[in-house]
């Protein structure tokens, strides 16, 4: 007989076990299918390993740079390549481990396996095909396995997976997915990365970092593309005194792999081709949904692009069925997955007030030096929708803070609805701004004006004094610029 459950959840990553939690302290009676590894992509080979090696980078930055701060260091510095990737998979099995004991105090079921759906409210769940993923450790104790499982709500959210390009496929050695970078086992002398978005230039920022010769390739006309172009011009500017390559508007034609390099032929926008070699090569072109295999065909679930289709609560066109997180389209980000996952509990627990997702509200952030941030209407989007705007812009050259930090370049550009005085789109390049953006957040979220901001005081001398530089320079009012 069907073991059965209010809820059960597709997959642990961010928006899976937060899902998961949030049912369990709703009274629901909740189980979770995992085929890989507790805690998904984020916290085994995404967010949280990839800001631990970031943050070797940082440190790696500052020795380097200590003679610009009064201090003399002895020797040569440079990166222990084992060391700094078994502090980043260490720091991933405690996350990992970390979701495990959330299960066990929440009292969520974890059923080990390849989970199916073969029709409304049912689940059958094999032995997976799948080698479980360093950092899984070993399964968890009183984990349920194969079987048929019934729920009342089933809640799908089974991340994403690299993208790969026709014959530039990866093939863990020359040509990397992130997993590859993530944890070399020497450094390379030269990177080639493709692509310019998050994945690719937070990993094109750590290498530089260390001491590679990286070149990144970008079919747009500006790094990271879904930023404000302004932000990404400056952005770029800092990437290339670092000594970082980007060649934009150009294209990755194809790879010719040699015994340990790869040479690529790129096609530039004037027409004209260019020929790289490299030790290495990061095909960070995006990623796709793990849709296929599931059951979504034999439910008649709709897809669109890859993703499945949601309204926003997470419902499907199938009553009973929802998904959450990458798999239900972009933007693809760890807690876009995790307030789409309360937001879909609380719905289906039938809580009062529970208000759908509002995407232009979600922040994105990118880990490299310097940081990017954003939340909201980019300029052009603005415009393009026929908004009259002020624009406030604040440069980092002018806060005592980043100045005394010896990081004053960056900038804090504000977009303000002219005839409301609602903020609608801000914008941050430079040290810590993915700390800075949630004010912004806040102030959306509460329908902040530009005069309560203007009437918030901030503590001085900090770098979160440039956010109201900006919104004063959009009305006129800017006092140190």
């Amino acid at each position: 007989m069907a073991q059965s459950y209010d809820v059960i959840v597709i997959g642990s990553g961010p928006g899976g076990y937060i899902a998961a939690i949030r049912a369990s302290q709703l009274g629901l009676k909740v189980a979770v299918v995992e085929r890989e590894h507790l805690a998904g992509i984020c916290s085994n080979w995404g967010c949280i390993p990839t800001k631990a090696l970031l943050r070797s980078a940082d440190v790696m930055h500052t020795a380097t740079h200590a003679k610009d701060y009064g201090l003399t260091l002895e020797g040569t510095i440079k990166p222990d390549v084992k060391a700094i990737v078994d502090r980043s998979r260490g720091i991933a099995h405690r996350m990992n481990n970390g979701v495990g004991f959330l299960f066990k105090k929440n009292k969520v079921d974890i059923i080990w396996g390849e989970a199916k759906l073969t029709k409304p409210g049912e689940v059958v769940v094999s032995k997976t095909a799948k080698k479980p993923v360093e950092p899984v450790g070993p399964i968890p104790k009183n984990t349920l396995g194969e079987g048929t499982y019934t729920a009342k709500h089933i809640i799908i959210a089974t991340g994403a997976r690299p993208r790969a390009l026709p014959g530039i496929e990866p093939d863990g050695k020359l040509i990397w997915t992130y997993f590859e970078a993530m944890k070399p086992e020497e450094m390379p002398k030269s990177l080639l990365v493709m692509g310019s978005g998050a994945i690719g230039i937070e990993f094109a920022s750590f290498y530089r970092t260390m001491g590679v010769e990286v070149t990144v390739v970008e079919i747009m006309s500006q790094v990271m593309p879904v930023e404000d172009a302004e932000i990404s011009a400056l952005a770029k500017k800092q990437f290339e005194r670092q000594g970082m390559k980007i060649l934009l508007e150009a294209k990755v034609a194809k790879v010719e792999k040699g015994a340990n390099s790869v040479t690529a032929t790129i096609e530039l926008k004037d027409g004209k081709t260019q020929e790289i070699t490299a030790d290495r090569m990061i095909s960070a072109v995006g990623v796709q949904a793990n849709i296929e295999g599931i059951g979504l065909e034999t439910l008649g679930v709709k897809t669109d692009r890859g993703f499945i289709v949601i309204d926003g609560y997470g419902k499907t066109n199938v009553p009973g069925l929802y998904a959450i997180g990458d798999v239900a389209g972009p933007p693809l980000l760890a807690h876009k997955a995790e307030h789409e996952a309360v937001i879909c509990v609380e719905k289906i627990a039938g809580l009062p007030n529970v208000h759908p997702m509002d995407k232009l509200k979600i922040p994105g952030c990118t880990y490299c030096h310097p940081q990017v941030a954003s939340v909201g209407l980019t300029e052009a989007k603005a415009k393009e929708q026929g908004r009259d705007i002020r624009v406030g812009r604040f440069p980092f050259v002018a806060n005592g803070k980043a100045i005394a930090l010896g990081e004053d370049q960056g900038l804090v550009k504000t977009i303000f609805d002219k005839k409301t005085g609602e903020l609608i789109g801000a914008h941050m390049v430079g040290a810590e701004v993915t700390e800075l953006i949630q004010g912004f957040v806040v102030a959306m979220n509460l329908e902040t004006t530009e005069e309560e901001l203007m009437h918030t005081i901030f503590p001085h001398p900090t770098i979160s004094e440039t956010m109201k530089e900006s919104v004063l320079d959009a009305y006129g009012r800017a006092l140190n610029a």
